[in-house]
């Protein structure tokens, strides 16, 4: 069996001292930036990984990132955090860190299995999802000054944000407000939007998006949106609502893939099987049934998290303190996947 490199041999290529590759390892920036460099690449040369259980001995740190995995709700949209998962899993390895999963019903439940993993000093970190107005998650990790990173923004609190908070998101505004100015110039002349009630953060910026983006052509959003809690059998039944209505749209924009799903349903059920319809995550379902969708970068959201609780290139968890000149959040931009539904232009497409 082939002997693995070790840090000897990191320093021996790199032309620097053992100390220096630990340095790299766990204070990159003490080291400048030339010799960080051409250590990275011996590295990356030798396939040298750490020992992760010799640098949890010694910095006494748990080299673990806590995350809850949330009850299954939807089949459909809930494939977003498991993609999210699997790449935060997959990028925290090659950092040396690992990923612990845990349940909980509820934020209450989820604060408490917090508490129960910081005290017994199981976790370094932890990274929440599904962020929401005054998240009481949020006040409490802060409070308790644990290091800790979000999928999702600051929702209510963007005018005076907390630097202690950080967080990666995605632009779901823009990407809504792309996808009905894309129907818009294909000729569409009444896009309706089927979202989420009011009161969740995430819904309400998409819907946002579409009502800007009408109010850009000179348009008026008028009866052309329905609310409702996210299922294919909702979305079926708020499409239905529209397609009856004496304004009748021309295509539609969906705050989810689920809702997607339902008004394609309800389409189709009418004769309508080619209304452009666009939903958002790009889910494996979407991609199933040809429906055009806004995709998340999620690779590049777990790797945003992780850079801000570790740094660029490090592998533990950073105190504010080393990183104060740093920006403390990303919004990243999501992009429109098109798919049978809306290569054509809409009068080809429907006849309407």
């Amino acid at each position: 069996m082939a002997q693995l490199p070790t840090v000897e041999d990191v320093a021996r290529v790199a032309n620097v001292s053992r100390q220096t590759v630990s340095n790299v390892l766990n204070s990159p920036e003490i080291v400048k930036e030339a010799t960080r460099t051409r250590v990275l690449a011996a590295i990356g040369e030798l396939g040298y990984r750490p020992h992760a259980s010799a640098r949890r001995l010694r910095t006494q740190k748990s080299s673990t990132i806590g995350i809850r995995l949330e009850p299954v709700r939807n089949g459909i949209s809930g494939s977003v955090l498991d993609t999210f998962l699997h790449a935060l899993t997959e990028q925290a390895d090659r950092r040396g860190m690992r990923v612990l999963l845990f349940t909980a019903d509820d934020a209450a439940a989820e604060i408490e299995q917090i508490r129960r993993l910081r005290d017994g000093a199981d976790v370094d970190a932890f990274v929440l999802t599904s962020t929401s107005y005054q998240d009481a998650r949020v006040e409490w990790l802060i409070e308790n000054n644990v290091p800790f990173a979000t999928f999702g923004r600051p929702w209510g609190t963007e005018d005076n944000p907390d630097p202690r908070h950080l967080w990666v998101d995605v632009d779901g505004r823009a990407g809504v407000s792309e996808a009905t100015r894309h129907l818009l110039d294909g000729g569409a002349q009444a896009v309706a939007y089927i979202g989420w009630p009011s009161g969740s953060g995430a819904g309400d910026d998409r819907h946002r998006g579409w009502r800007e983006a009408l109010e850009e052509r000179g348009l008026a959003s008028g009866d052309l949106h329905v609310a409702v809690e996210d299922s294919v059998a909702n979305g079926r039944a708020a499409a239905e609502q529209l397609l009856s209505s004496a304004r009748r749209p021309d295509a539609i924009v969906c705050a989810s893939d689920t809702l997607a799903l339902g008004a394609r349903l309800a389409a189709s059920a009418v004769g309508l099987d080619d209304l452009p319809i666009i939903g958002f995550d790009n889910t494996p379902v979407a991609e199933a049934v040809g429906l055009s969708s806004i995709s998340q970068p999620l690779e590049g959201v777990a790797a945003g998290v992780l850079e801000l609780l570790l740094g660029p290139t490090g592998n533990s968890v950073r105190t504010r303190g080393e990183f104060s000149e740093e920006p403390t959040n990303r919004l990243l931009a999501p992009r429109l996947v098109e798919r049978r539904s809306t290569h054509l232009a809409l009068d080809e497409n429907t006849g309407l």
